[in-house]
C-alpha cells in the first residue's frame, strides 16, 4: 500500500493578468479555452539514497516529468541548463540558479531501497517565493509498482496547480487488433494511461467489443461473439475470470455500461429488428425493459448521480442524442446541429457529455452541457469514434483509424478545450478505450 503526506504548494505563475499576480492567495493554472503559456519547471534527477537505487531513481524521475508536460499545461526545463543540481535531498536550494533559468516550480526527489521496497520521498519548491512548500509526499510500495509512485507524484503536482482532479494514476482497457484490415483478430488489453505496463486479458478466438469499467475498476464489461451471436460478458481484472453477464435465446445484447454503484448495468438488446434499453440487476440476474420505441436505442451511458442515462436513437430519423429519467420514461432529445450524433459518454463530473459526430463526410469528437448547449467539436478526421473520460473529466482517449486499404485504428486524446491532441504510445492497431477511475 502507499502512504500519502499532504503536500500544499504555492506556486507564483508568470502570464498572469496584474490583478492575479498581486493576489495574496493560491495561484493556479486556470485552464480555459484561451491559450495557455505552459509552466517551466525543473525536475532533476531524483537523489539514490541507497546503493543500486540510481535506476530507479531516474526512471521515477523521467516518468514524472513526462506526465506533467503531456498534458500540454508544463514545459520542463532541460537539464543541460541547469546551473546546479541536487545532490542531497535536504540540501539547500540555489534560488538564483533557478530563477536564472526561469525554473517557476522545482520538484526534487530521493529514493532509497529497503529489501523489496523503494521508498520515494518527494518536495515542490515555489522558485520566486524562494521557499519550500509543504512537507512533501513519501510513498512506500514494491519495487515493481515504481511506476505508479512516480504517476502519484505527478497527480499531487498537478491537482495542485490546476485545481483539477487527478489522473495519472489510472489504467485503459482496450481492443487490441491483429491482422489485415479485413480479417481482423481482436483480443482485450490492459496498460497504464501513458501506454505503459500492456497486458492482455482475452485471446484472440472471439471479436471483442466495446468494454467499459466497474465504478471500483476491478471488473470490466464487454460485449463478446463468443457463444456465436454478440454477449455481455463480465471480466475480474485481478483474476481474469470471465462470465456471460446476459444470455437471452434469440437476441442479441451490446453497449452495456455499469450504474455509478456498480449494482446494475444498462445496455441495448437487440429482436426482431428492434433495439431497447434494458437494466440487469448484476446480483439477481433480473432484467428491467427501460424504452420501448419502434426504433434504435443504443449506446446507454448513466449520469454520475445516477439519475438520468443518455443514448442514442434513431426515433426522429436519423442518429440523435436523448436524455431520460434512469428509471425510464419520456427522453428528451438534447442534440440539434446538423449531422448524426453518436456514442454519449456521461463525464465523471457529471456537467458534460462526449459525443461522436458525422457530418460533410468528417468525424467528430465533441462535447456538450447536458442539456445539448455548448456544442464544442474537439477533433475532426477521416473517423474518430469510441470515446472515454478521464478520471478528472479534463481528456477525453478515443479511437482514430487512418484511410486507404491499410488504414489501422490507434488512441489519441485530447483536452476538453480542444488542445494537445497527442497518439497514445502503443505498438499495433487499437480501439475502444475506456478509462478506469483512479486506483486504489
Amino acid at each position: 500500500m502507499t502512504r500519502l503526506i499532504v503536500l500544499t504548494i504555492l506556486l507564483a505563475l508568470t502570464g498572469l493578468t496584474p490583478a492575479a499576480a498581486q493576489s495574496p492567495g493560491p495561484l493556479r493554472i486556470e485552464i480555459t479555452e484561451g491559450v495557455i503559456e505552459p509552466l517551466p519547471f525543473a525536475s532533476p534527477q531524483f537523489v539514490a539514497e541507497t546503493p543500486g537505487a540510481e535506476a530507479i531513481a531516474a526512471q521515477i524521475t523521467r516518468v514524472v516529468s513526462a506526465d506533467l508536460t503531456n498534458t500540454g499545461l508544463f514545459r520542463e526545463i532541460p537539464q543541460g541548463a541547469y546551473i546546479s543540481g541536487i545532490t542531497s535531498f535536504q540540501s539547500p536550494v540555489q534560488y538564483s540558479d533557478w530563477k536564472a533559468i526561469n525554473a517557476q516550480a522545482l520538484i526534487t526527489g530521493a529514493v532509497s531501497l529497503q529489501g523489496n521496497q523503494v521508498i520515494v520521498k518527494f518536495r515542490l519548491f515555489d522558485v520566486f517565493a524562494e521557499s519550500q512548500m509543504g512537507d512533501g509526499l513519501q510513498f512506500v510500495a514494491s519495487q515493481d509498482s515504481w511506476r505508479r509512485m512516480s504517476h502519484k507524484v505527478a497527480d499531487a503536482v498537478y491537482s495542485r496547480i490546476t485545481g483539477e482532479g487527478a489522473y495519472f494514476d489510472s489504467r485503459v482497457v482496450f481492443v487490441s487488433q491483429t491482422g489485415p484490415k479485413d480479417d481482423r483478430r481482436t483480443r482485450l488489453a490492459i496498460m497504464d494511461y501513458d501506454g505503459a505496463n500492456l497486458e492482455y486479458l482475452t485471446d484472440s478466438n472471439a471479436i471483442v467489443l466495446a468494454p467499459r469499467f466497474s465504478p471500483d475498476g476491478n471488473r470490466v464489461l464487454y460485449t463478446s461473439y463468443e457463444t456465436g451471436s454478440p454477449r455481455i460478458h463480465v471480466l475480474d481484472v485481478d483474476t481474469v475470470q470471465r462470465r456471460v453477464l446476459e444470455n437471452e435465446a434469440g437476441a442479441m445484447s451490446v453497449g452495456a455500461a455499469f450504474s455509478p454503484d456498480g449494482q446494475r448495468v444498462i445496455y441495448s438488446l437487440a429482436r426482431g429488428g428492434n433495439s431497447d434499453l434494458y437494466e440487469l440487476n448484476v446480483a439477481t440476474g433480473q432484467t428491467r425493459q427501460l424504452t420501448s420505441a419502434p426504433s434504435i436505442e443504443t449506446s446507454p451511458s448513466m449520469s454520475p448521480d445516477g439519475r438520468f442515462i443518455v443514448f442514442e436513437s434513431d426515433r426522429s430519423g436519423t442518429q440523435q442524442l436523448y436524455v431520460m429519467p434512469a428509471s425510464g420514461g419520456e427522453a428528451t432529445r438534447i442534440s440539434s446541429g446538423a449531422g448524426r450524433y453518436a456514442a454519449p459518454v456521461w463525464s465523471p463530473r457529471g456537467d458534460m457529455i462526449a459525443f461522436v459526430k458525422q457530418n460533410n463526410g468528417r468525424f467528430h469528437i465533441g462535447v456538450m452541457r447536458t442539456d445539448g448547449s455548448e456544442e464544442r467539436l474537439l477533433t475532426a478526421s477521416f473517423l474518430d469514434e469510441s470515446p472515454s473520460w478521464s478520471p478528472n473529466g479534463r481528456v477525453i482517449m478515443f479511437t482514430r483509424e487512418s484511410q486507404g486499404a491499410s488504414g489501422a485504428p490507434s488512441l489519441y486524446s485530447v483536452d476538453i478545450s480542444g488542445r494537445n491532441l497527442r497518439r497514445v504510445p502503443i505498438d499495433g492497431a487499437a480501439s475502444d478505450p475506456a478509462w478506469s477511475p483512479l486506483l486504489q
